[in-house]
C-alpha cells in the first residue's frame, strides 16, 4: 500500500511563499500581496535520502491577470552551510519538526538531480505519494552530448533562473509559467528507481550539509551525459480549474 506523504501546500508553506516571492526579480508585482493557491508540482528523490526536493507550482490571483509561478524547493533538517542567501524560510512539520526551506536552484543536491532528470537518469515522483512515479511529468530528450560538470552559479532574470553547470551549459528554470502546445513526439517519461518511503519533499536530513554520500551522488549526476534541447513539461491547474501544460526545466 502506498504511503501518503503530508506534503500538500499547508497554510504555513503558502504564507512562507507569500512573504518570499515579492523579493524575487521574477515576481510580477501587482501592488498587492500575493494571493496564492496550489497549482501542481512533483518531486525528485535525493539518492542519499538526506534532502527533500519539491517542484512547487502556485497560482497568484492578486493582480489583474492570474500568474503561475514555479518554485523549486529543498527541505533540510538543519541549515545548509554557506547558503544563507538561498534560505526561503523555516516551517514546522507536525511529525518531522522544523524544516529549513531553500531555493532549490542554489542547492547543489537539487541541481544534481535536475541534471539527472534532464539526462533521463532520474524519475519524477508524485508530489504527495511515495513509490509513485508521476507519468504526467514528461522529459523530452534531444541528441545526447556530455555537458554538465559541476554546479557553479545561478542567476535570476525577470522570467527564469539560469544555473551555470559547466562546459558552457546552463539549466533554465522557468519561473513565470505559460501554457504551451503538446510535447514533442520523442518525449518520454524519465526512467529511474522508485522512491524510498523516507524520500519525501520534507523528509529529515541525516546530514544536512555536504556529506560524502551526498557529494558522491552529486558528482555522479553532474558528470553524466545531459542532452541538447532537453526539457521537462508538466501539467498544472489554472485559476478557472482548467489543466494546462508547459515547460518548467530545460538545458542548453
Amino acid at each position: 500500500m502506498a504511503v501518503i506523504h503530508h506534503t500538500t501546500m499547508s497554510p504555513s508553506k503558502l504564507e512562507l511563499l507569500t512573504a518570499w516571492l515579492p523579493t524575487r526579480p521574477w515576481f510580477r508585482d501587482s501592488g498587492r500581496a500575493p494571493e496564492l493557491s496550489k497549482a501542481g508540482g512533483f518531486r525528485l528523490d535525493d539518492p542519499a535520502g538526506a534532502v527533500g526536493i519539491e517542484f512547487v507550482l502556485v497560482n497568484d490571483s492578486a493582480g489583474p491577470e492570474p500568474i503561475t509561478y514555479h518554485v523549486p524547493l529543498t527541505y533540510r533538517g538543519a541549515p545548509l552551510d554557506g547558503a544563507e542567501d538561498a534560505l526561503v524560510g523555516t516551517t514546522a512539520h507536525g511529525v518531522l519538526g522544523q524544516r529549513w526551506v531553500y531555493d532549490a536552484t542554489r542547492d547543489p543536491v537539487a541541481v544534481a538531480q535536475i541534471i539527472a532528470l534532464l539526462a533521463g537518469q532520474a524519475q519524477p515522483q508524485a508530489q504527495s505519494t511515495s513509490d509513485a512515479p508521476d507519468p504526467s511529468i514528461v522529459v523530452s530528450i534531444g541528441e545526447p552530448s556530455c555537458a554538465a560538470t559541476q554546479f557553479r552559479s545561478a542567476l535570476d532574470t525577470p522570467t527564469h533562473t539560469d544555473i551555470v553547470v559547466g562546459n558552457d551549459r546552463s539549466v533554465r528554470v522557468e519561473r513565470v509559467l505559460r501554457p504551451e502546445s503538446a510535447t514533442a513526439p520523442n518525449s518520454t517519461a524519465a526512467p529511474g528507481e522508485p522512491a524510498a518511503d523516507n524520500q519525501r519533499p520534507d523528509a529529515p536530513s541525516s546530514n544536512p550539509t555536504r556529506a560524502d554520500s551526498v557529494a558522491d551522488s552529486q558528482s555522479a549526476a553532474l558528470t553524466s551525459c545531459a542532452t541538447n534541447a532537453a526539457q521537462v513539461t508538466v501539467p498544472w491547474q489554472i485559476i478557472n480549474g482548467s489543466t494546462v501544460r508547459g515547460v518548467v526545466l530545460a538545458i542548453d
